[in-house]
């Protein structure tokens, strides 16, 4: 059987965190891996990746000439970056929207087709009315960024936000028309099926994230180990026709190239035996 094309996040290489400038400048609050990126790529492309999802900060860091060196060396595609925001905060949204189109330009720039989004902050007392609504918009607003320059936005529903959960996530997808990209581990650690959320919302998924997690101690890790039954999630993207890309991601690992070698040989043996 053809597997689908595979990629990898590159966030796993170094401690993850976000631009200190941001914290009095929220136009430059970006994602970012604290890690050398050159060693990431090869690292990916020596465990049988084709592709590979970078976080906007990281993405940012380069200039376009500078990036696309970095993937033409390894053999690389660039697939997708990954940007969030609040967006539900009327007086900072312009700012975070004005990121938001500095990354897609970037993002285009380079080829990648795909833009995902993660966020809508979760108030320290907890989601007020209208705040999904909010969130709502502001996604509409990026599925037209995305479009504008070729790209395909996704939301990437995520642990810490006002988006977490099946209920919620059905919420929101009724406030907005951005596609869906399922992360597996974050679905599952909110009381999702994701198996099932796939089939429900088979008609959004152009791009997916995989990921393991076992829940106690609290962990994500590779697709072949864990709680979460990633067998039934292949079955449910074999199922509803799926045949986009597939990131597989680990926010950490001891042995970064091995935690992608290990997921790489699990979904390739799932996939042989299909």
């Amino acid at each position: 059987m053809t597997i689908w094309k595979l990629a990898y996040q590159a966030n796993c290489w170094g401690p993850l965190g976000g631009n200190a400038v941001g914290v009095t400048s929220v136009a430059e609050l970006t994602y970012r891996t604290f890690a050398d990126m050159d060693r990431a790529f090869a690292d990916i492309a020596a465990a049988g990746y084709e592709g590979v999802e970078v976080f906007d900060g990281n993405l940012l860091d380069h200039s376009v000439e500078a990036f696309r060196t970095l993937l033409e060396k390894h053999r690389l595609s660039l697939v997708a970056a990954y940007s969030g925001g609040n967006f539900i905060f009327d007086d900072i949204l312009e700012e975070e929207l004005d990121r938001i189109r500095r990354v897609a330009d970037r993002t285009a720039e380079i080829g990648a087709p795909h833009l995902v989004i993660g966020g809508g902050a979760k108030r320290a007392g907890g989601a007020r009315d209208g705040d999904h609504a909010k969130l709502g918009a502001a996604l509409e607003r990026i599925v037209g960024i995305a479009h504008e320059r070729g790209l395909k936005a996704h939301y990437h529903p995520h642990l810490t936000t006002i988006v977490e959960g099946p209920e919620q996530v059905r919420r929101i997808f009724g406030e907005t028309s951005i596609d869906f990209c399922p992360d597996t581990a974050h679905l599952a650690a909110a009381g999702g099926d994701p198996a099932q959320m796939i089939r429900e919302h088979r008609e959004r998924i152009s791009y997916v994230h995989l990921k393991g997690w076992q829940r106690e101690p609290f962990a994500f890790t590779p697709l072949d180990r864990g709680d979460l039954d990633n067998g039934s999630i292949v079955e449910a993207l074999l199922e509803t026709g799926y045949d986009g890309w597939v990131t597989v991601e680990l926010d950490a690992w001891d042995d970064p190239r091995a935690g992608a070698e290990a997921s790489r040989r699990y979904l390739v043996k799932r996939l042989d035996s299909a």
